[in-house]
């Protein structure tokens, strides 16, 4: 512990501060089995030494413009897990201290609109914009010490938005076209992403199907949770 707590006396003091947010632990259907620290949950050694993986809700949103380009970020640099790595527009987590989060559904919807606009500025998506998609649940680890285990609700949005990005969370801001995917993809000196993304954007992914469907998504909702990946050495 000791060690672990001079690493984060390195770390971004803003960021720092966040780890002690409370989020959702939830089993392999998505039901709420606790709630912990974002630091908790986060913790590599918890996620592969701890009954359940430390498996916790949350929520990644993809902002596609009218003329269908795809928002991208890169993380910035003091994020604690996979900094200065390029994702979806906004991913981040409902709150159970936050009473309107705490709804498997509607909740991650309005997690989605307070953290839109407290990673870029984002005030004009209102719940009715959003359209969930899908649940996923993968494992990713970032460095030695931190690493995600999520049951991950994707979330949709069409609409143009006005943004300024706080550059304590966000790097960069990109709109990529669908035909620009696949070289985005395969950049990945340049454009380096995360675990999660990878697995929804990468080739045969979920995302170029719902990217090609954007104004009939409802055929492509579905209640399954798509199982992708699982922490090393945890028998769940």
């Amino acid at each position: 512990m000791a060690a672990l707590c001079t690493n984060l006396a390195k770390l971004c003091p803003v960021q720092v501060g966040l780890l002690q947010e409370r989020i959702m632990l939830v089993d392999r259907s998505d039901n709420i089995l606790d709630t912990t620290t974002k630091k908790d949950a986060h913790l590599l050694r918890n996620i592969k030494e701890k009954k359940g993986g430390m498996l916790h809700r949350a929520f990644s949103l993809f902002l596609f413009t009218s003329d269908n380009k795809l928002m991208v970020q890169q993380r910035s640099s003091e994020k604690i897990t996979f900094p200065e790595l390029y994702t979806n527009t906004c991913c981040s987590h409902p709150l159970s201290t936050i009473p309107a989060e705490q709804d498997p559904v509607t909740g991650v919807k309005h997690a989605a609109i307070r953290k839109v606009e407290h990673e870029l500025g984002i005030v004009d998506i209102e719940f009715e914009d959003i359209k969930f998609l899908t649940r996923i649940i993968y494992y990713g680890a970032s460095g030695e010490e931190w690493g995600e285990h999520e049951l991950d609700h994707v979330l949709i949005v069409k609409k143009d938005v006005k943004y300024e990005a706080n550059p304590n969370e966000v790097k960069d801001v990109r709109f990529v076209g669908r035909e620009e995917l696949d070289d985005f993809m395969a950049n990945e000196k340049e454009f380096p992403v995360t675990p999660w993304f990878k697995l929804i954007a990468g080739s045969d992914s979920m995302l170029k199907k719902w990217w090609d469907n954007l104004d009939d998504l409802d055929k492509l909702c579905d209640s399954e949770i798509h199982e992708f990946s699982f922490p090393p050495g945890n028998g769940l």
